[in-house]
């Protein structure tokens, strides 16, 4: 099996993720409910976690990282919880829908919502962005990496491009692990994190990080271990945003992976970037094949096949070559749509630091099988 999605989720984990983990799912209590050894040694572990988190990414404190679900939940925590009718907000054709669906949830509710343009190339537009910002834009919303081509837009140009007031919040699901970010560097208020992709971590993890701009509502009630007397949430974070049991043995596996990044993280880095740029050389080569992105630290190659939609093309490269891709839309409605590939979509390729030169030739192979007769 040739494993060519990992831009869907990771397929690929570390040692040491799995070995935490697995220790995790046998000895976890749960975190901040009871104060038995147990209890306080886990709850001591998931601030651990925290911490590593808000230094690896930046971010202004551990009381403003909050443990997700996965990044749909971050993004659904930072932009239901920060905007209210009358406000404006600016985002662009290349959001993912975990951007583009809560968006239109609070434009039904009064948020006035305006999308910039893609530039030429289907990247990101920093110029038509800036032009539909105005002094009382709230906020620009955008992803830091193209979950559809890998592109990713120069963010501390578009911090320097939009007004110091307004709040920036970025889509991390396809960046975060492969690219370099520092919140305070570059500028960003909210920072959305997928765990279980270029992180290391396990599904069911994310993560939300949030200037001290922002003061998000809760979304989600319940206990917290804190305040009990209390009908309503509490008023500190990170309990205010963090209802219920908190997913233990996910949150172990981001900290492990920020670990082994720590580490590895350049060589990681300039490996993908090889395999994505051989990839694209070979991709090139095929004639019945049209590349829709350029080499990228996300690992992602993004093409269509002649006479062929993305799904059969998709379908029989699992079924005859044990070879997995993902075909059609990608959750990305408006990018394709940007690229005139709605009709049939587009086969997205993405890899992993830990896939071969091997398996790249091999998959070459596979596509010319598909060369329409």
């Amino acid at each position: 099996m040739i494993y060519f999605d990992n831009a869907a989720t990771g397929g690929f984990k570390p040692q040491n993720v799995l070995a935490a983990v697995g220790a995790a799912i046998k000895i976890c209590a749960n975190p901040g409910r009871s104060g038995h050894k147990l209890s306080v040694a886990c709850s001591e572990r998931v601030h651990a976690c925290r911490r590593e988190l808000m230094e690896f990414f930046g971010g202004w404190s551990c009381d403003r990282t909050i443990f997700t679900k996965n990044c749909t939940e971050a993004l659904n925590i930072a932009l239901l919880g920060t905007l209210r009718a009358g406000d404006k907000v600016v985002t662009t054709f290349a959001e993912h829908n975990s951007v583009l669906r809560p968006l239109q949830y609070l434009e039904d509710r009064g948020v006035h919502v305006e999308l910039a343009p893609l530039n030429s190339r289907g990247e990101i537009d920093i110029a038509a962005i800036a032009s539909r910002v105005r002094a009382e834009t709230k906020a620009v919303v955008v992803t830091l990496a193209s979950n559809v081509t890998g592109a990713s837009p120069d963010i501390k140009k578009l911090r320097s491009a939009i007004p110091p007031r307004t709040l920036l919040i970025c889509d991390g699901a396809q960046a975060c692990g492969h690219i370099p970010i520092d919140m305070k560097e570059c500028g960003i208020d909210a920072l959305a994190v997928a765990g279980h992709k270029g992180m290391y971590g396990i599904q069911g993890s994310g993560v939300l990080l949030f200037s001290d701009r922002l003061d998000p509502f809760p979304i989600m009630f319940g206990g917290t271990g804190s305040e009990s007397f209390n009908l309503n949430m509490p008023d500190f974070y990170p309990d205010r945003l963090e209802s219920g049991t908190v997913n233990y043995p996910a949150i172990v596996s981001l900290a492990e992976g920020v670990l082994y990044l720590k580490s590895h993280f350049n060589e990681e880095r300039d490996k993908l970037y090889h395999l994505t740029s051989l990839l694209h050389e070979e991709l090139v080569k095929l004639p019945h094949v049209r590349l829709y992105s350029r080499p990228n630290y996300s690992g992602i190659a993004a093409f269509a096949i002649e006479n062929m939609s993305s799904e059969q093309a998709a379908y029989l490269l699992s079924e005859e070559f044990s070879i997995c891709v993902r075909g059609g839309l990608h959750c990305a409605p408006l990018m394709h749509e940007a690229l005139g590939t709605s009709d049939c979509g587009l086969v997205r390729a993405s890899l992993s630091p830990f896939n071969t030169e091997r398996e790249i030739e091999l998959f070459i192979t596979a596509l010319r099988s598909l060369s329409p007769q």
